[in-house]
């Protein structure tokens, strides 16, 4: 007999069999448990992971003669015409090559006949987006109100080019990616039963270059088998798919690690002889990046892909922020690698980059705020400190006759004001203060914000204080320092430590030197 492929000999015949397509098996089991059969059924998805598959299935199922588990028995006569292509309700079309209106309506001419050998007649049209528009709207009426005994099963890999008047009428199942692992247990399982020896190895390189597609991967191991001469190993899979063995990217991450440029460059060359496909290679570094993340914040992460002794070294020997940064510069360096020159330089120059831009820790500051000065009090003006457990309270305090100007800063945060009451004494000053009276003087350029402001001054003054004084607010001869100034002078010394700080520090000067990098104005603000 003539060969047949892995693909098709191991294609899934029941419900149990199908991989990673838990959520749409189950819910189609239900279905047949509850006699509770849509007329159109439409499944979409990426190639190679089941639509058709789970189409047939599901047409073998509602004509089964005797379901087992709600999964077609398989010893039926229904089920043996089905598995040896004789059954004759099952009408199964390809929309690319029947797009024309003429072909849909001949098709849905025999669809008020009775089915010849089940209880339905199945149409199932496959890559149905390719039909015409016209194609589409000879088969809605007929997809919203078919015969009793016709169901209608639809796959196709690109949803958003059917109508929405179609989409509407169907019940829409979407088929999963496959994981890399599931791919690679599949094959495992498949391998045993073929009686094929193999590497794990190398089936989970397999798994990865089929992307999700279960139908791919094992299309690839069939070329792996043939390629490794009646076996699947590491070094004929790496021969077969043009990939780098592991211990290159580890070693290229361990220089990574250590900061060690000219042996980071250094394994690169070593690698370059290979002519390997240096996308790929970038792909294995974040993946390793992404599970030492991992490992970094789950100490009991488990991973079998990988190396763990690796794992466990990068994890200490590289800082999370550092991970992240790596992970996200190899991201965007995917991205512009075809823009390179040529690939090498590319991959190299994402590599430096990750090296340029990771964070000395030892060469950090901390820019500490400018303080506002502080006016000591005169002898005269008598203030009593109180040790408060939780919280000091301001307690009144005396005032005499012989009073002068004190610390007006500290008197407004002992105040408890906010609002335009803070920002009117913010911008006073004291000029004296007695038994009977407060006197204030206003920065000339400050507009005055209401009666209301001085109401609540002069409240909070008589608080404070204990006594009933009386708030007098004058004008300034010449503008002093008031706190509104000290507070503004503050930030402004801040702002400018902070610039004189990013201007002065040697990772900036390294990017500006190196790319021409400049910093972008009003772009800088202090910590604190």
């Amino acid at each position: 007999m003539a060969y047949q492929v892995l693909a098709r000999k191991w294609r899934p015949s029941n419900f149990t069999q199908l991989v990673g397509q838990e959520h749409v098996s189950q819910s189609l089991m239900h279905a047949l448990q509850h006699d509770r059969l849509h007329h159109a059924y439409l499944f979409t998805g990426t190639r190679g992971v089941g639509k058709t598959t789970v189409a047939r299935i599901l047409a073998k199922a509602i004509n089964c003669e005797n379901l087992k588990d709600f999964n077609p028995c398989g010893e039926c006569q229904v089920c043996r015409d089905f598995e040896q292509g004789r059954f004759m309700d099952l009408i199964e079309v390809d929309a690319a090559s029947r797009t024309k209106v003429e072909d849909t309506r001949d098709l849905l001419d025999n669809a008020q006949y009775a089915p010849n050998q089940g209880r339905y007649k199945v149409y199932l049209i496959d890559e149905v987006h390719m039909l015409s528009g016209h194609s589409f709207n000879a088969l809605l009426k007929t997809l919203e109100e078919p015969p009793p005994h016709v169901k209608f099963l639809l796959a196709t890999t690109d949803p958003h080019k059917i109508p929405v008047t179609v989409l509407s009428r169907c019940l829409q199942f979407n088929l999963k990616r496959l994981l890399p692992e599931q791919i690679d247990t599949q094959m495992q399982f498949i391998l045993g039963q073929e009686q094929i020896a193999f590497e794990p190895a190398a089936l989970k390189m397999l798994g990865r270059a089929a992307d999700g597609s279960l139908r791919d991967g094992l299309s690839l191991l069939d070329q792996a088998i043939v390629y490794g001469s009646g076996s699947v190993t590491t070094e004929a899979v790496i021969g077969m798919l043009g990939t780098v063995a592991q211990q290159p990217i580890d070693d290229i991450l361990q220089a990574l690690a250590t900061g060690d440029a000219q042996a980071l460059l250094a394994k690169i060359a070593d690698v370059a002889e290979l002519t390997p496909d240096f996308a790929d290679i970038l792909q294995q570094i974040l993946r390793v990046l992404h599970r030492v993340a991992l490992l970094q914040q789950m100490p009991d992460f488990v991973d079998h892909e990988f190396d763990k002794q690796l794992l466990d070294s990068l994890a200490k020997a590289l800082l999370p922020e550092d991970v992240q940064l790596y992970y996200q510069i190899g991201l965007i360096g995917q991205r512009d690698l075809p823009l390179a020159p040529d690939p090498r330089s590319g991959f190299e120059m994402v590599m430096l980059r990750m090296l340029t831009f990771r964070p000395q820790a030892a060469e950090v500051q901390t820019l500490e705020p400018v303080k506002p000065p502080v006016v000591k009090p005169t002898a005269s003006v008598s203030a009593p400190v109180t040790e408060a457990r939780h919280i000091e309270e301001p307690r009144p305090i005396s005032v005499s006759q012989t009073t002068k100007p004190g610390n007006w800063t500290e008197i407004i945060a002992a105040l408890n004001i906010s609002g335009r009451t803070r920002e009117l004494a913010n911008n006073c000053v004291l000029d004296g203060i007695d038994d009977s009276s407060c006197r204030l003087l206003l920065d000339p350029g400050f507009q005055q914000v209401g009666t209301k402001a001085e109401d609540n001054l002069r409240a909070a003054l008589q608080n404070y204080y204990g006594k009933p004084l009386k708030l007098v607010i004058g004008k300034q001869a010449e503008q002093q320092m008031t706190p509104a100034l000290e507070i503004q002078k503050a930030r402004e010394d801040r702002q400018q430590a902070a610039v004189d700080s990013i201007n002065t520090d040697e990772n900036v000067q390294a990017l500006k030197d190196t790319f021409g990098a400049r910093i972008m104005p009003g772009s800088i603000e202090p910590l604190n």
